[in-house]
């Protein structure tokens, strides 16, 4: 009965930032699939029209907007937005982050995998000496700056209301040395997870309730290109560290979130969908 009634979110309006492609658009289509109206942005405004055809194609209303949530005022704006078409908002899943994707990241990645999956000599790795300030600074202001400011922006509207759900994207870099490889990553997504704690702790008695869902590999088409570019070896040698063998999908995680969205009694709780490689 539970389940049934988390997947009934006819009447409730949803914002899901970062949904441009990947797990954001997945999460946007099935809270679509569920009777929510969907607001949804991302900076990649091609990869957001698409996601917006797929939210349409379900039946349920949608807006789309290029933001950035590093900004402030771009944030704020859209809110306005959003509340200029549907009147309010019922519930947020903070979805924007920069991931380790770039050349140097799966250097790093297979560099790391290799160690913790071989014997080899104990040493330094060598990857926060030589990190630079830019990079700290930016993965920052995308995944630790833009959950708060949407989140305040939300809070304004859900306090008043008395009524809200907020789901933030973690990640299982932020609870494990995993993702060693991005150290960047993996504080920024530690920060996301004691935000979480400490705002749901704050709000529920506001029927406020807010989690994260701190996802383990996710199989994305980034993710296959960078499997499909190291040796047999490494392959293997990364699926030594998953128990269940294989990546989650976008579906399976997305499933997560229109839960977490829905009617229940978490608040303030992580939940870690990681096959088996955080136990």
């Amino acid at each position: 009965m539970i389940h049934r009634q988390s997947r009934n979110l006819a009447g409730r309006v949803a914002l899901v930032t970062g949904a441009g492609r990947g797990m954001g658009g997945a999460i946007a289509v099935d809270l679509a699939k569920t009777g929510a109206s969907v607001v949804v942005c991302d900076v990649d405004m091609p990869a957001l029209e698409a996601t917006r055809q797929a939210v349409e194609a379900t039946g349920a209303p949608c807006l789309a907007m290029r933001c950035d949530v590093s900004s402030n005022a771009e944030v704020a704006q859209m809110f306005e937005r959003a509340v200029e078409r549907f009147g309010t908002l019922h519930i947020l899943v903070n979805n924007a982050a920069l991931v380790p994707g770039r050349p140097e990241d799966a250097v790093r990645r297979s560099k790391h995998y290799g160690y913790i999956t071989t014997p080899v000599p104990r040493q330094s790795l060598g990857f926060t000496s030589a990190m630079s300030d830019e990079d700290w600074h930016r993965y920052w202001d995308v995944n630790v700056h833009g959950v708060f400011y949407c989140t305040r922006a939300a809070l304004k509207l859900m306090e008043p209301q008395r009524d809200g759900k907020i789901i933030n994207i973690a990640s299982v870099a932020g609870m494990s040395p995993l993702s060693a490889h991005s150290p960047h990553y993996s504080a920024t997504k530690g920060a996301v997870i004691a935000f979480t704690k400490a705002v749901a702790a704050e709000v529920a008695g506001a029927n406020i309730f807010v989690n994260a869902m701190a996802p383990g590999g996710v199989a994305t088409p980034t993710f296959d290109a960078y499997l499909a570019s190291i040796t047999e070896e490494r392959v293997n040698q990364f699926w030594q560290v998953i128990p269940a063998g294989r990546l989650g999908t976008m579906e399976e995680y997305a499933s997560t979130v229109t839960y977490l969205a829905g009617d229940h009694y978490l608040v303030g709780q992580i939940i870690s969908p990681n096959g088996g490689s955080l136990i």
